[in-house]
């Protein structure tokens, strides 16, 4: 077991370790281009070709969407209960407790454990929840809310694409399979390479309070995450999958936004880099749990 376990997180800690490490050397690494291309080019890739042709009862896809957007429900109610409770800012921290990282670090392990049935799973996982945090998530943060925001999401009409094949007889041609994959497979690790970069450039903000803050994330990710797995009768990959991204830590996006809203960016900062390095601590133990 310790050796599978191993063998899962290594590629993890490698590729984020690659990324903080190039970021503290001081070269230089563009962000926001290489955000640009996973958004609007791999991302949505990697959610063709893994939906397209996965060998998978549709009704787990189902599951997953449903997972994810009773996750986030649940998410939400929790930190806002807890953040009123303390009386702190919601639109400052409740975007870092109901968004987990089912991106940079959520794929890649579900990769890694279940092998492409558990990539597939998880990236339906992936856009209800992505869909969810650049919508309702965004609007919340920033006070307003836009409907165009959906038409600049092309992971959307890549997933409608996808569900064409996946639930018809049509057969996805083989020079649009492999294209879509070659590309899509850039999606994991320059989302990794990213995170590292990110973590290495953020600042901590009021340590005592983002400690805390990682506990409820993690916890409640965890407990949300074998809640629901008992609820909705998962097993196998799908519930290790469910479990997965419900424990993952704050996503790095909680800092851009808090940044670009003004939403106390360096206590979210330190929310995020605390919930990471607290989260990979603790990825031994889940994996073994989830395994």
């Amino acid at each position: 077991m310790f050796s599978e376990i191993f063998s899962i997180l290594a590629p993890v800690f490698v590729c984020v370790g690659i990324g903080y490490g190039w970021s503290k050397s001081g070269r230089a690494f563009d962000t926001p281009m290489v955000t640009t291309i996973v958004t609007y080019f791999a991302t949505p890739c990697l959610v063709f070709y893994a939906l397209a042709k996965v060998e998978l009862d549709t009704s787990y896809l189902w599951d997953m969407g449903i997972a994810a957007l009773a996750a986030n429900i649940a998410f939400t109610v929790i930190g806002a209960a807890a953040l009123a409770l303390f009386k702190l800012p919601q639109r400052a921290f409740l975007q870092a407790l109901t968004w987990p990282n089912v991106g940079n670090v959520g794929l890649p392990l579900c990769l890694l454990a279940f092998g492409p049935e558990g990539l597939a799973l998880a990236v339906a996982f992936f856009t209800v929840y992505v869909v969810l945090q650049m919508t309702v998530g965004v609007a919340f943060v920033s006070g307003s809310f836009s409907a165009k925001a959906l038409l600049k999401m092309p992971i959307i009409p890549a997933t409608i694409l996808a569900s064409v094949f996946l639930f018809s007889d049509l057969e996805v041609p083989v020079w649009l399979f492999n294209t879509t994959k070659l590309i899509g497979d850039l999606t994991i690790p320059l989302m990794l390479f990213t995170l590292g970069v990110s973590l290495a450039s953020l600042q901590m903000g009021s340590l005592k309070r983002a400690v805390w803050l990682s506990v409820l994330r993690l916890g409640m990710g965890f407990g949300v995450g074998v809640g629901l797995v008992k609820i909705m009768g998962l097993s196998g990959a799908a519930a290790g999958v469910v479990i997965l991204e419900c424990a993952m830590p704050a996503a790095v996006f909680c800092y851009l936004f808090a940044q670009l809203y003004n939403q106390r960016p360096q206590e979210v900062a330190g929310l995020v880099i605390v919930s990471t390095f607290m989260g990979f601590a603790a990825l031994p133990a889940l994996l073994w749990y989830v395994l």
